[in-house]
């Protein structure tokens, strides 16, 4: 089958992969644009470039698909279909009557549940057992067209958004193949979503990793999961940001002393950092400073005395 194919992170890689491998012709990939990255700023190609020029494969970056010559690029490319992947860039409806079997999209939830950009995240800090994979037919509005096939997964207690997305992408490139093998036979059917139960997965802000400890432990664990890798759960101490990659609840037993003390105090450090949390504690087992690499709690606390001490806003 001619197609062509749009994503931008490594969320996208697999899918692409798994088209090449199964033989079809993909004619064109989109992505966006360069972005500077790292210290120096340099331009950085995003996953989906990167993997896409090793395949040999053409490569358009337009600024906007709303734009005559991204749709005339789409237009000469001449598919069957178009499969979007996490691409960040909306198509327009001109975009989407142009190949001639329609354009799908694999989405990272079980539709209609998490619409949007981030469904990855919210499902984790919603504290959602199951999480799944839907191939979408897509049309105009928001992730609302009607599908065609869903899997699920199960988001595990220690899940961050990295290592679900990692499974959902190989489920989603895994499970594209069949639906463009109905496509190509007549008989795939999408089915319309739901009304009931609709929910909307809003692009994550970096204002959200900010911790504040007044929340229970149970909601800032799953948010120190859900923003792994980007952009990383925060607090701050003695004005000095700190980056929490990995924590856990401490039990109800270790946690005794945590319902005296304030939010945010350091109430142990005997198996890693325990900070009292509006309710419960949380144990904070990998962290950052700025500029330094990520270390373990015990490395942490060999160099800084934190008992009693308060996490806090800067």
């Amino acid at each position: 089958m001619k197609l062509a194919f749009a994503g931008t992170p490594s969320f996208a890689v697999p899918a692409l992969e798994a088209l090449r491998r199964a033989g079809h012709e993909i004619r064109a990939v989109f992505t966006q644009a360069d972005r500077p990255a790292g210290r120096g700023r340099e331009p950085q190609a995003s996953p989906v470039k990167l993997r896409a020029l090793e395949l040999a494969l053409r490569v358009h970056q337009p600024t906007s698909f709303k734009s005559a010559e991204a749709l005339d690029l789409l237009r000469d490319a001449d598919v069957d279909a178009f499969i979007v992947v996490a691409y960040g860039l909306i198509l327009p409806t001109a975009a989407l009557g142009l190949p001639r079997l329609g354009c799908l999209n694999i989405h990272a939830s079980l539709l209609p549940r998490w619409r949007g950009a981030a469904p990855i995240q919210r499902a984790i800090l919603a504290g959602d057992a199951v999480t799944g994979v839907s191939i979408m037919h897509l049309e105009p509005g928001l992730d609302t067209g009607p599908v065609f096939a869903t899997q699920s997964v199960p988001i595990g207690a220690r899940d961050t958004a990295q290592s679900l997305g990692e499974r959902l992408a190989m489920l989603g490139a895994n499970m594209i193949g069949d639906t463009l093998t109905g496509l190509a036979l007549g008989t795939a059917v999408a089915t319309p979503q739901l009304t009931q139960g609709v929910s909307y997965a809003a692009k994550l802000g970096k204002v959200e990793a900010t911790i504040d400890w007044r929340a229970d432990a149970v909601q800032i664990e799953r948010q120190v999961r859900a923003f792994n890798p980007w952009p990383i759960a925060q607090t701050f101490y003695n004005g000095e940001p700190l980056r929490l990659w990995e924590a856990a609840l401490v039990s109800e037993l270790e946690a005794d002393n945590s319902a005296q003390a304030a939010p945010g105090t350091i109430i142990g450090t005997d198996h890693g950092i325990d900070v009292a949390c509006g309710r419960g504690a949380l144990r904070i087992n990998k962290l950052q400073r700025p500029g330094r690499k990520v270390i373990d709690a015990r490395s942490f606390l060999n160099a800084t005395a934190l008992t009693g001490a308060r996490f806090g806003a800067p």
